[in-house]
């Protein structure tokens, strides 16, 4: 694998794209999940602050990505929507978003997804790093890996009517064990899971 860094996104979109259709290729006729809704996405994330992707390579194929921007603080909509609203710690700490990842079917269960994200991470200054997962995405088994990677829940989320409720989940960025905090799981331990 050769992941490469890129900060511009017309230099890989139709690379983004093709992988998403592949990924998605059952889906793509739900109005969330259509190339159309997804490349509207991808621009709009392309023109917030920080936004940088990581693409992997085989023989100058490619295979997977990821792609992340830098939350403008508790105000930015990703904690505006996120219910329950999070604990003023984690909404105020300095944090990179990742917004997809993708890898082609062949290339699955090989670490790429893990050194996608571990690439991304080791040139990012933030403290913590948030994603959204599909519970039962691959029938939970996506949301279990990213548990494994350190991550914790701390709520839910639903960007537009048509897009699923998705899990959010917040760890903190390698540097941040010289200053960081722990992120507590959510739901607290006296509270019920829903």
């Amino acid at each position: 694998m050769s992941p490469v860094r890129i900060w511009d996104v017309e230099s890989v979109w139709d690379d983004l794209v093709g992988i998403y259709k592949e990924c998605w290729a059952h889906k793509l006729h739900l109005p969330h999940y259509a190339p159309e809704a997804f490349g509207e996405r991808l621009r709009r994330h392309a023109g917030e602050p920080g936004w940088e992707a990581v693409v992997a390579y085989d023989s100058g194929e490619p295979f997977g990505y990821l792609y992340a921007n830098r939350l403008t603080g508790a105000d930015d909509r990703w904690w505006g929507r996120t219910r329950p609203e999070p604990e003023p710690g984690i909404a105020s700490a300095s944090t990179v978003t990742v917004k997809e990842m993708m890898v082609r079917q062949q290339w699955r269960g090989q670490g790429t997804a893990c050194q996608l994200h571990d690439v991304l991470l080791a040139g990012r200054p933030e403290t913590q790093v948030s994603l959204m997962v599909k519970p039962l995405n691959q029938d939970g088994r996506v949301q279990a890996l990213y548990a494994s990677w350190g991550y914790a829940v701390v709520g839910t989320a639903q960007s537009s009517p048509e897009a699923p409720v998705l899990t959010v989940m917040v760890r903190p960025a390698p540097g941040a064990a010289r200053g960081g905090r722990r992120v507590a799981p959510f739901p607290p331990a006296d509270l019920p899971a829903a």
